[in-house]
Parts: structure tokens; C-alpha cells; sequence
């Protein structure tokens, strides 16, 4: 028995510029599963790591770790600390907000945050 792959019309998008209302088309929602992030290369040669949390939720922030300063953290591990959802680097384990881009181990250091949506 083969099973059909789940469809959806929804597509992924990002704000890139938080003054513009110009979003930009980044995969299909079916290619987000909960629980694991997916890297996409922007207009501008940035990468972005993206998110979907078990209640369909939508996170995008930069992918690059700005303490090892390797694109990694959409290959990171996902979780909540006091309520704050957060990617850790797979480099050296720091927990980076995935609301706010913030990191929770060290409150100088951040990574941009981009807004989400489905369209």
C-alpha cells in the first residue's frame, strides 16, 4: 500500500524587512515538521532557519550561530525554557529565542528574527 504524501496549498513566507510589507515566498508548509527546522537561502544571500512547533506555530530567525559562525541552527534541537520557545546550536549548545532571536545564555548576543506566515 503506498501512501499519498500530505498536499496543502499554504506556502511559507517571510517578512524580510520589517518596515516593508513585502513578503517572500520561502517553501511549502508540508515541508515543515514539527519539531525539526529546515535552512532556505534569501534574496539577498542570507540563509534563514525555519521552524513549526507541534501546535503549528511558525519561527524564523537567522541560521547562522554567531558564536561558532556556522550556518547550523535550523539543524539544531527545539524546546522551551519558562515558556520561551528556542533552538539550541548544534555547535555549542547555546539557546537562541525563536520568538526574539535573543540568546538565553548570553543576552549580548542575538540573531535576527523574521516574521512568519502562511499565505
Amino acid at each position: 500500500m503506498t501512501l499519498a504524501p500530505e498536499t496543502t496549498d499554504l506556502k511559507v513566507q517571510i517578512r524580510l524587512d520589517s518596515e516593508d510589507d513585502a513578503w517572500f515566498t520561502v517553501c511549502d508548509l508540508t515541508q515543515l515538521i514539527p519539531g525539526r527546522g529546515v535552512a532556505a537561502l534569501l534574496p539577498d544571500g542570507r540563509q534563514v532557519a525555519l521552524f513549526r512547533d507541534r501546535s503549528g506555530t511558525l519561527y524564523g530567525i537567522d541560521n547562522r550561530d554567531p558564536f561558532g559562525g556556522a550556518a547550523v541552527l535550523s539543524r539544531g534541537l527545539t524546546g522551551t525554557h519558562q515558556g520561551r520557545p528556542f533552538v539550541a546550536s548544534p555547535l555549542l549548545k547555546q539557546r537562541f529565542d525563536l520568538v526574539s532571536g535573543e540568546c538565553l545564555d548570553d543576552g549580548a548576543v542575538r540573531v535576527a528574527a523574521y516574521e512568519v506566515r502562511t499565505a
